[in-house]
């Protein structure tokens, strides 16, 4: 059962990139342990992610009947408004982003006519080319399964706005859940810390206190599943801790486009039993949403001894 107080003195381990190679053990140690990780010293140019920042701040600043533009036929994949479950977040989304002609349609969705859509649109670009770099960079060091997993697999961006009030401050701004995916590569607000990991031995809330230039590493569900339970798919929410706009850009690893995912071979033996039974992501993330299990989903698929 997760505790309600707040971890001190505990903080979620940061890897260097420019050390990496000394640094690998400290990697896995995070992903069995944590579940998530902070990357500094990383291939995305600083002046990049401001640009992304100002971008993303641009298109949620957009009236609701334009950002409404944003759809798609399933929940989730596009424009998410601002809801009774939660009344401040609201989100914006691509779906496959790395498709050919997603990231143009995205913006014509929203600004069929406007002088900046080509400047977004460079920018938006940009940064999704040096997501994709940096990807192959921790990729390399993770192993060739993370690799074909983090570079050929469905990508969905979204760019995410917590509208908050003083009024709001101490509330929740996303429930507790887990990453149905792989994992989630997240450009947080370099100033408004409002992310909290659930450490996975106490149960109790950890802050993740913002650094800016810096990426966060949440596991997923899928991780969990794929690497037999040896890597830990984080439960984390978002708090309100100042009544201020709060913005931050995930770039989900949904998993492969095609089969399902499931622990390779190399990954069970007679000590290792299969803990989950595979499955793709589409039938995931139904299972998710058709139980209500933001957290739980995952011992749903587990196998019985």
């Amino acid at each position: 059962m997760v505790m309600q107080n707040m971890g001190m003195g505990a903080c979620i381990p940061v890897i260097d990139m420019k050390d990496f190679s000394r640094q690998n053990e400290k990697l896995m140690e995070a992903c069995r342990d944590w579940g998530c990780f902070r990357i500094v010293n990383h291939s995305i140019p600083e002046s990049l992610m401001m640009d992304m920042k100002a971008v993303s701040r641009s298109l949620l600043d957009l009236p609701l009947e334009v950002k409404l533009r944003n759809s798609h036929p399933v929940q989730g994949k596009g424009y998410t408004p601002r809801n009774r479950a939660s009344p401040v977040f609201e989100g914006l989304g691509c779906y496959d982003m790395a498709a050919p002609g997603a990231l143009d349609n995205f913006f014509d969705q929203l600004w069929c006519y406007s002088s900046a859509k080509g400047d977004h649109i460079k920018i938006l670009k940009s940064y999704t080319r040096a997501w994709h770099g940096h990807g192959k960079e921790v990729a390399y060091w993770l192993g060739s399964i993370w690799e074909s997993i983090l570079m050929d697999g469905l990508v969905k961006l979204r760019i995410n706005k917590y509208n908050y009030t003083p009024e709001y401050v101490g509330s929740t701004g996303a429930v507790l859940h887990t990453v149905p995916g792989f994992l989630t590569i997240l450009q947080d607000d370099a100033i408004i810390g409002d992310l909290e990991a659930v450490h996975k031995e106490t149960g109790e809330y950890i802050p993740v206190d913002p650094m800016p230039g810096s990426l966060v590493v949440n596991l997923g569900d899928l991780a969990q599943i794929w690497s037999n339970g040896r890597l830990w798919s984080v439960k984390h929410r978002v708090q309100c801790y100042e009544g201020r706009v709060r913005l931050s850009i995930a770039m989900f690893v949904l998993g492969p486009k095609d089969g399902a995912l499931g622990a390779p071979e190399e990954l069970v033996d007679s000590e290792h039993p299969r803990l989950y039974n595979p499955m793709n992501f589409e039938d995931y993330r139904m299972l998710r949403i058709t139980t209500r299990s933001p957290t739980g989903a995952i011992e749903l698929l587990r196998i019985k001894s």
